[in-house]
């Protein structure tokens, strides 16, 4: 299986979407208005979360793209001579571009939203049929970044077949990517980047390269038509599953989902599993922590969705971590981690409740400078997890000679000292433990 992931990160390098001065090289760092307000957005909002990163040393932490996601336009329609999206001028008085030039006046980026159809989720104009007029407003206004959704697609440009993906959004599982109960599956060996769902979001990719303005390209396409196949040649990120919810049965799901496609994940291209959650609903603080050191370590984009303005200092305290950051913006390594024990269940397992328990990654000089190591608890109770060095992939070799290493919690920031052998923690219900491991000892 590892052999088969070295071989798909190689192609994947070799395809990826590869963009002037490292826009989307490392996944994103920044904060999205949908989640914490949904449409009840304006300019004041945006210009408050902004603030607050640099205020709260987010963007010290390399946090730096503010992103306004649907409802940020007149919902009436396009300007009938320019046929440009028309921002709302209640909302944002002085049009994206004031707003953009507050944003880029704190050293921050700027992100907006569309999407792939003829509207977006909440029935607003989107940019199909309209991709080079809107790439090019984007540009004009001083947009930095484009999250591209999936809503409003006419039914003459839905797909001819169903891609299988592990998902519950239409009440089925589908391990490995295996069918079930569905008449319209593709045929074997489909090639999904001619899919219709494909040339829609390259059509929107081909209109960004084409404008004098450097644009991150995200693709919401929620996990269809195989996007893990052609993402990483169309974006920079690629969602892969249906939209996240406060909730820790959906996170833990899409984590679940997320680890069988972290082959694809590399410099240029990664898999996203949807906005940061931290924050938000009931989750306990142990989910919340869990939560954010899964997509860490996946290296998923790392979106924050709550408000900022009154954010809990234990919220924020996660968001802050360092070296979960930094293994996650690593200048050297692209890769994330992968899980290499499932331990709640056997090895490969496709459990939405329960996904896999102990990840690991390398990290290089100029980051951590050794293996972050990520013990899960996916039960509902206390339970003891337990880190041997023989089984951590990049630390077995290693072991054999010596037995010991330098162990750092990753929370706490404690130095754990020489640990040999293994390193056992007690975990409440849906918490994790992060682990950098260095030298040996």
């Amino acid at each position: 299986m590892w052999q088969f992931l070295t071989l798909s990160l190689l192609v994947s390098r070799a395809t990826a979407l590869v963009r002037p001065d490292g826009v989307g090289r490392v996944p994103a760092l920044g904060w999205n208005s949908w989640n914490a307000y949904n449409c009840e957005i304006d300019a004041d909002k945006i210009l408050t979360a902004a603030n607050e990163v640099v205020n709260l040393g987010l963007k010290s932490l390399g946090y730096e793209y503010i992103n306004i996601d649907d409802c940020w336009s007149v919902k009436s329609g396009r300007d009938p001579t320019t046929k440009r999206i028309i921002p709302d001028p209640d909302k944002f008085p002085n049009g994206i571009s004031g707003v953009a030039d507050q944003v880029h006046a704190l050293g921050l980026k700027l992100g907006i939203y569309s999407s792939a159809g003829l509207t977006t989720c909440a029935g607003y104009p989107a940019s199909l049929g309209y991709e080079e007029i809107d790439a090019q407003s984007f540009a004009e206004w001083g947009v930095d970044y484009l999250k591209y959704d999936n809503c409003g697609v006419p039914t003459n440009l839905t797909d001819q077949y169903t891609y299988c993906v592990p998902d519950s959004t239409d009440g089925s599982y589908f391990p490995n990517g295996t069918c079930v109960n569905l008449t319209d599956a593709a045929p074997a060996n489909y090639n999904w980047a001619t899919s219709t769902t494909a040339k829609r979001y390259t059509r929107m990719r081909n209109a960004l390269l084409n404008v004098n303005r450097t644009i991150l390209y995200s693709l919401c396409d929620w996990g269809q038509a195989d996007v893990n196949d052609w993402g990483n040649a169309t974006g920079n990120s690629w969602r892969m599953s249906g939209d996240i919810t406060p909730t820790w049965s959906r996170i833990a799901e899409i984590a679940n989902e997320n680890s069988f496609l972290l082959n694809y994940a590399n410099f240029w291209g990664y898999p996203d599993p949807d906005m940061l959650e931290v924050g938000n609903g009931n989750l306990t603080l142990a989910e919340n922590r869990a939560h954010f050191a899964l997509w860490a370590v996946m290296k998923a984009p790392l979106i924050i969705g709550t408000p900022l303005s009154t954010i809990d200092q234990s919220h924020l305290t996660i968001l802050s971590n360092a070296p979960l950051l930094t293994f996650h913006q690593d200048p050297l390594i692209g890769r994330p981690a992968y899980p290499y024990k499932w331990g709640y269940n056997a090895d490969w397992t496709f459990d939405p409740a329960h996904p896999a328990e102990y990840w690991s990654g390398p990290s290089s000089a100029e980051a951590l400078n050794g293996t972050l190591v990520v013990m899960l608890n996916s039960q509902e109770t206390t339970q003891t997890r337990t880190a041997f060095w023989k089984e951590v992939p990049e630390l077995k070799d290693l072991y054999r000679r010596g037995g010991g290493f330098r162990v750092r919690d990753a929370w706490t920031g404690n130095d754990l000292g020489c640990v040999r052998d293994k390193y056992s923690v007690r975990l409440g219900a849906h918490d994790v433990g992060v682990l950098v491991v260095g030298e040996v000892c």
